[in-house]
């Protein structure tokens, strides 16, 4: 991977452009060809750098059931529950960290779901012999930006930056022509010219057309960009840290947007607490080593009076994905297990 590549990374990870030829405006910003900057996209996706180019569509404001779970399962053999776990459609990434907790995913379920949030958690426990499930909603988000600098150093990456606003967690109303847009360009955008020319033509409409509706999609919140989804290991960021934070209720409005700033955080909420899980902020660092998550995570510690914080590392990555919206997915599984 050289620095053209690298260039590359930090523009598509950013916004893909909902352009008809979209790889051509990349290119004019990379300062190179059409053609090249295809074979290149073509090249990190065969090596496994770039995972995915992809819309990203907002799972609350398409008015799924989401939230982050931590479960305690049986330490000597977590695949057993990862493979129960992983079986459900709504269940998108799920890690082994270093906890007493030690696994965690995200699970989403639709809005009409049988069983709902708490049965399918429920069900998951029994099947998975879990000795404990805590359920950890956001509460609030700050930041939600999953983008590695892929030319930042440590320094750069501990900086704080401008805090933003909270970001409204609200559905939005969608119609059956949004749904069809959805199942018709999410996964994998082709790496071809016209990326977009397919879908349009699957929907019958001009790719012109299909994009203003995009656009549209996305100033209502229902898609928040395009993107180049990274396997950050392969890019050279083999480390990430989640750190938790115990911050005083009073202060969580003024501390979350300052930490979600900082360049190295990709992910800021607040969660819920519990007796046996007190912090209240999540802030998720990536760094090409654990030492530069510890540097971003120290930084972050250094300008606010946390007395009680941890950081929990993942060691295994059991699932990585993008939902796949308006599928019977969700339902065959839910009939499956006996709803």
């Amino acid at each position: 991977m050289d620095d053209v590549d690298r260039r590359l990374l930090n523009l598509m990870q950013g916004s893909f452009p909902l352009q008809p030829r979209p790889y051509a405006a990349v290119a004019s910003e990379a300062l190179i060809s059409e053609d090249e900057v295809l074979l290149r996209v073509r090249h990190l996706l065969d090596e496994r750098i770039i995972r995915q180019v992809t819309p990203i569509y907002d799972t609350r404001a398409l008015g799924y059931g989401s939230m982050l779970v931590a479960a305690k399962v049986d330490p000597e053999h977590p695949w057993r529950a990862a493979k129960i776990i992983n079986s459900h459609p709504g269940v998108s990434h799920n890690y082994l960290r270093n906890h007493e907790f030690n696994m965690w995913f995200t699970l989403a379920v639709e809005g009409d779901s049988k069983l709902g949030l708490q049965g399918t958690l429920d069900l998951m426990q029994e099947l998975t012999g879990a000795t404990s499930i805590r359920q950890l909603p956001t509460l609030k988000l700050f930041k939600i930006r999953m983008e590695l600098e892929m030319d930042g150093d440590t320094k750069s990456l501990s900086t704080e930056g401008e805090a933003q606003k909270p970001v409204d967690l609200e559905g939005v109303a969608y119609d059956e022509l949004d749904k069809d847009i959805i199942r018709a360009t999410q996964g994998d955008l082709p790496v071809v010219p016209e990326p977009y020319a397919d879908a349009a033509a699957n929907l019958g409409m001009t790719v012109d057309a299909l994009l203003e509706h995009m656009e549209g999609m996305k100033e209502r919140g229902i898609l928040r960009r395009v993107a180049a989804i990274l396997y950050h290991r392969r890019a050279g960021f083999s480390a990430n840290g989640m750190g938790v934070w115990k911050v005083p209720d009073e202060k969580i409005a003024e501390f979350g947007p300052r930490m979600a700033s900082f360049r190295g955080i990709s992910h800021c909420y607040e969660r819920p607490t519990y007796e046996d899980w007190p912090y209240s902020v999540f802030t998720m660092a990536h760094g090409r080593s654990k030492e530069e998550c510890d540097a971003i995570l120290d930084a972050i510690a250094g300008e606010f009076d946390i007395s009680e914080r941890a950081t929990l590392y993942s060691s295994t990555e059991f699932k990585k994905i993008r939902l796949l919206y308006f599928t019977d997915d969700f339902k065959d599984w839910e009939s499956e297990h006996g709803a």
